[in-house]
């Protein structure tokens, strides 16, 4: 795949809220995801490592209100997303959360994630 049809492929499956299939799909086995510092994993390295990581981040949540998932922006082979979701976590505290996803894609596939929060 180009990273144009990777782009475009993850952003629908991210819309769909389909965030296990675009791992499945489009990333590379030894992928790498960053988040800031304050975050709860900011390196985490693998994909096994990345599905486990969303699954506790899903799993935090009580009930999802709306979300968002921008158009994919590509240059070279990065693809620029801006996303958020308003969300209750299962404590019972709701929260907007946006953030700014850039991917690095090689030989059709994400090698790289990055989140800006």
């Amino acid at each position: 795949m180009t990273t144009q049809e990777v782009a475009k492929r993850l952003a629908v499956l991210c819309r769909q809220g389909q965030y296990e299939q675009a791992q499945q799909e489009l990333y590379a086995p030894d992928a790498l995801s960053l988040e800031p510092a304050h975050s709860n994993a900011p390196e985490t390295k693998g994909l096994d490592a990345i599905r486990k990581k969303g699954e506790m981040f899903q799993s935090s949540i009580r009930e999802v209100h709306s979300g968002y998932v921008s158009e994919p922006m590509v240059a070279g082979n990065f693809i620029t997303l801006t996303m958020g979701m308003d969300i209750t976590m299962q404590d019972g505290n709701r929260m907007s959360m946006d953030e700014v996803a850039v991917y690095e894609v090689k030989d059709g596939k994400v090698v790289r994630e990055q989140f800006f929060f």
